[in-house]
Order: C-alpha cells, then sequence, then structure tokens
C-alpha cells in the first residue's frame, strides 16, 4: 500500500489480490442494495437501474487500485449517482428504439403525461448545466443533502456550490417566466 492508503497493482500480490476481489464482493453484499435503491430512485425504471448499479460495481472493480477503503457507502452512493446521471445524459442523446416492452410500459402506466412534462422540464432545466451542477442539484434537493455534504462529495468549497445551485435557480425562474 502506497502512502496514501491507495493500492497499486504493482504493490499486490496474489494473497492481496484475492482478499481485494473478496472485498469487492462484500461490498457488493453489503452495499448493493442501498445502490440499487439509489438507481430507482434517479431512473425510475426497473431494469436501467439494475443496469446501472451492475455498472456501478465495474466500475469499482475497474478502478479498484486507484480506491481507498474509507467511507465505502458515500464512495458507492457517488459512483451510482454518477452512472445513472450519464445514462440519462445519453439516453437523451441517443434515444433507444421503441420495443414492445416499452410501449407495454407506457401503455400501463398511470400517469404518463406527467412523467413526460416532468422529464421535459427537466431536461430543459438541466440541459446546459455541467455534469457537476446536476449531480449537486440531486444530492441537495432530491437526496437532502446540506450544502457542507454536496461540497464534500463534488469537491468544492460550500460557497461554491452555494453559488452554482442559486444560478441554477435564477436560470429555472427565468425559464419559468420565459414559457407561455
Amino acid at each position: 500500500m502506497s502512502r496514501r492508503g491507495v493500492f497499486r497493482v504493482t504493490e499486490i500480490d496474489e494473497r492481496e489480490k484475492k482478499l481485494l476481489a473478496v472485498d469487492v464482493e462484500s461490498l457488493y453484499r453489503k452495499y448493493g442494495p442501498m445502490v440499487l435503491r439509489r438507481c430507482r430512485s434517479l431512473l425510475l425504471d426497473e431494469e436501467q437501474a439494475l443496469d446501472a448499479m451492475q455498472e456501478t460495481f465495474v466500475k469499482l472493480i475497474r478502478y479498484r487500485e486507484r480506491l481507498t477503503d474509507k467511507a465505502p457507502s458515500s464512495m458507492l452512493y457517488c459512483i451510482a449517482t454518477n452512472v445513472c446521471l450519464n445514462m440519462m445524459r445519453s439516453s437523451r442523446r441517443r434515444p433507444q428504439s421503441a420495443g414492445d416492452d416499452a410501449l407495454e410500459r407506457i401503455a400501463s402506466s398511470e400517469d404518463v403525461e406527467a412523467r413526460v412534462l416532468d422529464r421535459h422540464l427537466l431536461d430543459s432545466i438541466f440541459g446546459r448545466e455541467r455534469a457537476s451542477t446536476r449531480t449537486m442539484a440531486v444530492l441537495h434537493y432530491v437526496d437532502g443533502m446540506t450544502l457542507e455534504e454536496v461540497a464534500k462529495h463534488v469537491g468544492l468549497s460550500v460557497s461554491g456550490v452555494r453559488k452554482r445551485l442559486r444560478l441554477l435557480k435564477e436560470r429555472t425562474r427565468a425559464l419559468g417566466e420565459a414559457s407561455p
């Protein structure tokens, strides 16, 4: 292990590799349900949530040599949030072809119009924002984190987070006033 507590691939012998793999497995068992709940709450789609959860743990495995074992729940929560936001962004850029499953889901949904309008509103609000601003808004307004907690997660000062969220509110108000 290096001075910072970060594992480096060259420093891990076979026994440690096995222990590290077990750690990822134990993290999956312990925090998998939390990650899935997070993905469900952001994506509102079970299949996408399962894909996002899987992608979260794939990223954990892919970058495990750079990660520390401090605060694994916060780390997984942040990775899951970013994975979900990336999925939402990419689905907006490249809409998938409508299949039978999608049509069935739309037809069986009770409040499709409200979901469509909500999604359109969110797209217009967040369409031109930085990914980090979207992440801050989700962490603060959806998850109920304090400005201090958000700042810690995104690596900005509290005043930086406050300013970004204030500007987001101003742009949202201007958008609301401009719409008929």
